[in-house]
């Protein structure tokens, strides 16, 4: 049976109108008719009944979409208020765990202030009927005057941007010198092994990380935002991480909640690493480890990507020129 849900609103009416003639006037039953339409003899019923009593007019194609004066999940003024405060604040200044406005954000937002819980698809046909579009926000993520950047300086707070990332003994970089014409071979171990980097760096150069092998969990970020809060020395912390499901954890979640007089979580907006000044540093990694040497084992692996992250940590101007970059100058 075909899905008409998928038809054009002229296609349905012929059906409509097909369906309706063989029932009416060819004597058809029902049952036949839909079998010959191939739709369900519930839409040739209704179909049947509404010409009946309405004509045939109850048959001509209609709007699609909400009808005219039917009630809206939001009313007028609600989804007044809604725009205003897109437009004037963000997401911090409202209590809300994100950094900039995303659809999820003003499903919280609108659950926040009128205790109404929608859908994401429904959210962005708001947002799209507002005249509101999704933009990168590229430099104007966090601008200096924002809230987090004025809280920060009145709670005598530090900003840090997280990020985690793996590395693999079968991951090349860099290039090498061959014949022209000639790709060079790098020769591959015959082991495969990895490690993987937890990290947080600040505009002024700070530089706090953990090397690890295994998985990224819980327990673990646990274990990295205690260092963070050792690291701070009794100033709160304000640490913008990306979506990752091990920041959005409950376990990780509890822990958090326990302490935002100390410590607070900020998320990037989705899919857009290149605004997060940790993910500069991850390449500045990748790149001494995996192309200027070439471990032989993990334990080799481990031992020489601790030893390049010590190196930056005494070198805060290399980490304060990771914030130069274009594409995360807002968070200069």
């Amino acid at each position: 049976m075909a899905d008409a849900r998928s038809w054009s609103q002229q296609e349905q009416e012929r059906v409509r109108r097909l369906a309706v003639n063989a029932v009416v006037l060819e004597g058809l039953s029902i049952t036949e008719a839909a079998r010959v339409c191939e739709v369900t003899r519930q839409s040739v019923s209704s179909w049947v009944n509404r010409a009946r009593r309405d004509g045939e007019a109850a048959l001509a194609a209609g709007r699609r979409g909400r009808r005219p004066g039917e009630q809206q999940a939001l009313s007028a003024v609600e989804q007044r208020q809604i725009v205003r405060l897109i437009t004037d604040k963000n997401p911090d200044q409202l209590r809300l765990p994100f950094a900039l406005w995303t659809r999820e954000a003003v499903r919280d937002l609108i659950w926040q202030r009128f205790a109404l819980r929608l859908a994401l698809t429904t959210v962005g046909q708001y947002l799209r009927r507002w005249g509101f579009t999704p933009q990168k926000p590229l430099r104007r993520a966090f601008e200096q005057d924002s809230a987090i950047a004025r809280r920060a300086k009145r709670e005598n707070a530090v900003i840090l941007w997280g990020d985690e990332m793996g590395l693999r003994s079968d991951d090349h970089r860099g290039r090498s010198y061959g014949l022209r014409g000639v790709t060079p071979i790098v020769p591959k171990t015959g082991k495969r092994f990895g490690c993987s980097v937890i990290q947080a760096v600040s505009n002024r150069g700070e530089l706090c990380f953990r090397v690890f092998s295994g998985s990224f969990n819980a327990d673990l970020f646990i274990d990295f935002l205690k260092r963070l809060l050792k690291h701070a020395d009794g100033r709160k912390i304000f640490l913008i991480v990306d979506g990752h499901p091990v920041h959005r954890s409950h376990k990780a979640a509890a822990w958090l909640a326990a302490r935002t007089d100390r410590i607070e979580l900020h998320r990037l907006p989705g899919y857009s690493p290149e605004l997060n000044p940790a993910e500069l540093q991850n390449n500045d990694t990748k790149h001494a480890v995996l192309a200027k040497t070439r471990p032989r084992n993990q334990a080799e692996l481990l031992a020489t990507t601790r030893q390049h992250l010590h190196k930056r940590q005494k070198q805060p101007h290399v980490v304060r020129s990771f914030f130069e970059h274009p594409d995360v100058a807002y968070a200069a």
